[in-house]
């Protein structure tokens, strides 16, 4: 891989994890609702899970997709319905403190297993595998791997620190009900792209 296509690499990895999206939005969720601490297994769930789903769609997974075209369209169903079930469980989150009413922070596995189901995480990952390993080469996909995992944890690391930072603000129940519902509706409002594509 040479210098340049390695910056843009490093460029398109960073643009893709540190902007809005199902992840950071959920993140920044959990951040303001159970704290950065307790947000830590869902920030290594995205960020491992992510460089797994890239080496795997790099091997040859997109292959697979290809020659069956209909699980693109049950791939796109499930991750509508499993997001809409999200946006839902953001909405009627309270804070840690309220009880076990209030619910968990997403675990490692769950976070690692959604990416399987998020399609900015997929858009992203088709995206690194076709335009920055021309060659298909298995250094050059675990590079792609590389680049995003040292990226994409310390992006999606400032969304949780900014929901707990929030939480100052959210003391009040109501405010906290408003954030977590402005959370849920911006969750919904990312599967625009999926639902109306271009």
């Amino acid at each position: 891989m040479t210098y340049d296509l390695f910056a843009a690499l490093a460029l398109f990895a960073f643009v893709s994890s540190v902007t809005p999206g199902p992840n950071n939005l959920m993140l920044m969720a959990s951040g303001a609702n159970f704290g950065f601490r307790r947000t830590i297994p869902h920030m290594l769930g995205v960020a491992i899970g992510f460089v797994f789903m890239v080496l795997l769609v790099g091997v040859g997974l997109v292959q697979v997709f290809d020659a069956f075209p209909v699980t693109y369209t049950v791939l796109k169903v499930g991750s509508v319905v499993y997001l809409l079930y999200l946006a839902w469980k953001i909405a009627n989150s309270g804070p840690a403190k309220s009880g076990a009413a209030a619910g968990k922070p997403m675990t490692f596995l769950q976070a690692a297993a959604f990416q399987w189901v998020n399609p900015k995480a997929w858009a992203m990952a088709l995206t690194a595998i076709s335009a920055y390993t021309p060659d298909h080469t298995l250094w050059a996909i675990l590079l792609v791997g590389v680049v995003f995992g040292a990226i994409n944890l310390p992006s999606v690391g400032s969304w949780t620190l900014l929901g707990q930072q929030m939480a100052r603000f959210l003391t009040n129940p109501r405010r906290l009900i408003a954030f977590n519902w402005t959370m849920a509706v911006l969750l919904v409002a990312s599967l625009y792209p999926v639902i109306w594509p271009h």
